[in-house]
């Protein structure tokens, strides 16, 4: 791709980003929408391939409909409230809709079958941005229309979502399918808290932007793109043996490590609102997240296959990938637990 138009899609993807967060009017919302939507299609079918071709058509669909969705329900609120202002519906239908229409552009379940088969069509760079940037701006607009959402509907999709991604990736041996089910359980707890408290939900979206972003990094890095290929890491890159493991129990959310400050807060919460099978019923769950990170942590650690001579002094050779910004993403992925306090209280 030409470097000055990879320059103008990818502002076009931050600048529709921000205008939704940023806009109180339904129709900006929208446009933003629109615009990170039909930036972010050119940067999927970059690797000329059919994965490519059939997982940026597939991402268009998906989320022309979630749109078209959020269109008519933001018409039909239109005519009933007579202005255009981003407030919560007071038609529950609507509300519904809305709901229903975010819920698929985040890829929640049971709206989420596109997100692994997108996310395993595309590079890893690409998918990066699918599971972390993107889910900004249809958070925003949810965040300012939950409160007339039913809860019995946020709390079922959200254990819905949680249970999907960890069944989802039990028999996972590609590491963006893995992710993508990571994605979507993640979801799934931060719409568990969102009618209770909705600055968790905030901090639950940054540690996981965080999580997402130093564990792909570290793939693309290392080239790792299955399970298979984590056992040659030693001959890549030895520094990031620690590592990985590190990011996997992070990711699923083992104490000490910053992963698991969003889950004890949200936890902490439901039950303050006598809340006590659903969050006994998402700590089960994730278990199984933590089952099948341990299985990569097995495949890095524990197994490494025969290699030639010439293969096993790669790791003494200099990466041609700049990744600037990794070693804090590192850093704060794995040892904020001690200021979850703080950052409870902000």
């Amino acid at each position: 791709m030409n470097p000055l138009a990879h320059l103008i899609i990818s502002f076009t993807i931050l600048t529709g980003t921000v205008i939704t967060i940023l806009s109180s009017h339904w129709f900006l919302a929208w446009m933003g929408l629109e615009l990170n939507m039909l930036a972010i299609v050119p940067i999927l079918a970059k690797s000329t391939n059919p994965r490519s071709t059939e997982a940026s058509t597939k991402y268009f669909l998906i989320q022309a409909t979630a749109s078209m969705l959020l269109l008519v329900s933001i018409f039909l609120n239109n005519l009933l409230t007579q202005q255009w202002t981003i407030n919560p519906p007071y038609n529950q239908m609507l509300s519904t809709m809305m709901f229903i229409a975010l819920a698929m552009k985040m890829g929640m379940a049971p709206l989420h079958f596109w997100l692994p088969e997108i996310t395993q069509g595309i590079p890893l760079i690409p998918a990066m941005i699918i599971l972390t940037w993107q889910k900004l701006a249809p958070m925003s607009i949810l965040l300012q229309i939950f409160p007339s959402t039913n809860l019995n509907l946020i709390l079922t999709i959200s254990v819905l979502s949680i249970m999907i991604g960890s069944w989802g990736g039990l028999n996972q041996t590609q590491l963006r399918k893995i992710l993508a089910y990571s994605s979507i359980t993640h979801m799934g707890w931060m719409m568990a808290v969102l009618y209770y408290d909705p600055n968790i939900t905030m901090l639950t979206l940054i540690i996981y932007i965080f999580l997402t972003i130093s564990t792909l990094m570290i793939f693309y890095l290392t080239s790792n793109v299955t399970t298979l290929s984590l056992s040659h890491t030693w001959n890549k890159l030895a520094w990031t043996m620690p590592i990985i493991p590190l990011m996997m129990m992070s990711l699923g959310g083992l104490p000490p490590l910053t992963g698991f400050s969003p889950k004890w807060a949200i936890m902490q919460e439901l039950i303050k609102n006598d809340n006590l099978i659903i969050p006994l019923m998402m700590a089960l769950l994730t278990l199984m997240n933590l089952y099948f990170y341990m299985r990569l942590m097995y495949y890095i650690s524990m197994t490494m296959f025969p290699t030639s001579n010439n293969t096993k002094i790669n790791w003494q050779l200099n990466y041609m990938k700049p990744m600037p910004f990794l070693s804090p993403l590192v850093v704060s992925s794995t040892c904020l637990l001690p200021l979850t306090p703080l950052m409870l209280m902000t």
